[in-house]
């Protein structure tokens, strides 16, 4: 589990094919004295196990699954990219629970400035979007960031200085894809909801209860 404040970046050093997956080797920013082979690791926001560690290089196996769903299929050597260690508990959860399980693939479609910040204007499937609310979050290549607004295929954050300074946003253009993970909350409701709407037995809470019951 993450948090989706970024703690630093990235470089990826190697990529290797490995049995329809990759292994990458990618050196960070930052000192990782207290990561060990078995941590989790989240990588433009989708949770790798580390699997060697040496100084501030380890590497990551990534499986053909997190391949199909996330931009890091199309990663080469050089490309940066954001860093978060696990949580861990008892911490304060500054951005929002992030699981690092990317559910798919966006573009950016604009950048304009607005005031002090950055408005990022994203591209996204109907599926992904579905699960969006104003003013809810949502992990950008594992960037936890607020919804300005939102719609059908697209929606809208406000991107900080810090947050530019410190992330791959900072250098990230239009046309450019990032991974996408949507809000845990929202997905558990739908799926709670949509077995109710299957089985009405008594003391089932449905919509059919709860619009009885007055609450719709």
């Amino acid at each position: 589990m993450f948090t989706g404040i970024i703690e630093g970046l990235g470089v990826v050093c190697r990529v290797h094919p490995a049995h329809g997956g990759l292994r990458l080797e990618i050196e960070s920013g930052f000192a990782l004295e207290e990561v060990n082979v078995g941590d989790s690791m989240a990588v433009n926001g989708a949770c790798l196990t580390a699997v060697e560690v040496q100084g501030r290089r380890f590497s990551v196996d990534v499986a053909p699954e997190t391949l199909s769903k996330s931009t890091l299929s199309r990663v080469q050597c050089r490309d940066k990219v954001n860093l978060e260690r696990a949580l861990r508990l008892g911490e304060r959860l500054d951005g929002h629970l992030v699981t690092g399980h990317v559910d798919g693939v966006g573009k950016i479609t604009a950048k304009r400035p607005q005031g002090n910040a950055v408005l990022f204007s994203f591209e996204a499937p109907e599926g992904l979007c579905r699960y969006m609310v104003q003013k809810g979050s949502v992990a950008v290549d594992g960037i936890s960031l607020t919804i300005n607004a939102c719609g059908r295929t697209g929606f809208d954050v406000s991107v900080i200085p810090h947050t530019a300074r410190v992330t791959t946003l900072g250098f990230k253009k239009i046309g450019d894809a990032v991974n996408i993970e949507t809000d845990l909350i929202g997905k558990y409701i739908e799926r709670f909801v949509r077995h109710a709407q299957g089985k009405r037995d008594e003391g089932t809470v449905d919509w059919t209860l709860l619009a009885n019951m007055g609450f719709v």
